[in-house]
Formats: structure tokens, C-alpha cells, sequence
């Protein structure tokens, strides 16, 4: 297996083999989180006005730029998705925004044989489905802030998954300094935003929480990230 690092919105764009679109503040930390509460249906859109032509009886869940979208459901926060409970997604459909993880998938869609969907709370089962995969390729695609500048937390998220690969050496502690020091997490850890909850950052760096990987697949003109559990991927 090859393994390539890519980063922001090129990278997405240039992932070849089975690519793996990494967003850890917040979209693919909330993304898990809208499954193990019972989300029957999560999909994948960017367009903010498609978003709202879809809708029908679903819940709209996202952001732009960090900020709320008028006349969605809830923001792209892990925290209240939490907060919301089982009860608000448990057999619906939700339409899913974000700038830079949700922004990548179609690019990737458009170039990969397969795309997955990480971020560290799933970084173990998604690097499970990987290894029973065993592409000659794998991009690692890092999408970092607004897909434009690059983010410790993806980028080491992507070091994670590789170590889990290879046996690469990874230090999480390491990791965590260097991730807390920076501008993506101190906005969250220093002000007093209820759009960005400090609990968030506690949320996306946690790893392993769930038990399985999350797969984009293009179904009936749209998107739709689909759950593989390990007994699914042997």
C-alpha cells in the first residue's frame, strides 16, 4: 500500500486510489456522532440553497465558516448534536453543510475509487476497513481550515491513521500540545461563543469512539455517508 499525504482543497481534488477526507474541527467528528445516535440517513451537501430544496422532513445540520446558517436545524457543533439526544435523530434523514470536510467529498468522489470520511473518532475503525481494503493507493487528505490553510488537527489525525497502518511511530500527547496551542482550537478555548462551544474541542479530540467507518457514496443524485461496520468490511 502506498500512502499519500494531501492537504486542502487541491489535495481533495488530486486523491487517487481509496482517499480518505479528514476533518476533525468539526464536520467528521459531528458526522459519527449523528450515526450513534440513530440517524437513518445522513447526506452530504454543500450548496446551502440545495440544502433547503432537499429538505423535505429532514433536519438541516452545518455551518459556514464556524458561523450558524438561518433556518438550519442545529450547527456543525459535536457538543449540541450531543446535547440534542437520540430523540431528535433517531430515524430521520439529516442534510449535512461544512465549508471544508463536506466541501472536499465531491472533488474526491470525482477522481478515487472510494472515499471515507475521518476524523479521530473514528481514526482505528477507519483504519480497519483500510487494511481489509488494501488499495494499492491511499490518499490521506488533510482538509484542514476552510480548505485553504493547513490545520495541525487534520494533519495529525493523518499521522494517526498512518501510524496505524505502517507501525509509523505517533505521539498523541505530542500531538495534543501542538493542536491546543493553535488558532483552531484557542478560538473555541478562549472566547465565550455559543456558536463554538469549548466543549467541541474535547469532543474532536477524542479517538476511537465509534466502532465504525464512514463511507461517501453518490446515490440518487446525491450523497450520503453510509456507515461500515467492522462485520460489514470482513
Amino acid at each position: 500500500m502506498e500512502i499519500r499525504r494531501l492537504s486542502l482543497a487541491a489535495g481533495a481534488s488530486a486523491a487517487s486510489g481509496l482517499a480518505v477526507i479528514i476533518d476533525v474541527f468539526r464536520s467528521f467528528s459531528s458526522e459519527p456522532l449523528l450515526i450513534h445516535l440513530g440517524t437513518a440517513r445522513l447526506l452530504l451537501e454543500n450548496d446551502i440553497e440545495r440544502c433547503f430544496t432537499l429538505r423535505g422532513d429532514a433536519l438541516l445540520v452545518g455551518s459556514y465558516n464556524e458561523d450558524p446558517i438561518p433556518g438550519f436545524d442545529l450547527t456543525n457543533s459535536p457538543y449540541r448534536i450531543l446535547q440534542a439526544g437520540a430523540e431528535r435523530f433517531r430515524d430521520r434523514t439529516v442534510i449535512h453543510r461544512s465549508t471544508s470536510g463536506v466541501g472536499g467529498v465531491p472533488a474526491a468522489l470525482a477522481r478515487a475509487d472510494e472515499v471515507l470520511l475521518a476524523s479521530f473518532l473514528n481514526a482505528r475503525a477507519t483504519a480497519a476497513y483500510i487494511r481489509q481494503r488494501n488499495p494499492a493507493i491511499l490518499s490521506l487528505v488533510a482538509m484542514g481550515s476552510r480548505a485553504t490553510v493547513p490545520a495541525p488537527e487534520d494533519e495529525r489525525c493523518a499521522d494517526y491513521l498512518e501510524s496505524l497502518l505502517s507501525g509509523k511511530p505517533y505521539d498523541h500527547a505530542a500531538a495534543l500540545i501542538e493542536i491546543l496551542a493553535h488558532h483552531n482550537a484557542r478560538k473555541y478555548l478562549d472566547a465565550d461563543n455559543p456558536h463554538l462551544p469549548k466543549e467541541d474541542i474535547v469532543l474532536c479530540l477524542q479517538r476511537d469512539m465509534v466502532d465504525f467507518a464512514l463511507r461517501a457514496e453518490q446515490r440518487d443524485g446525491v450523497i450520503e455517508a453510509v456507515p461500515i461496520r467492522r462485520t460489514e468490511a470482513s
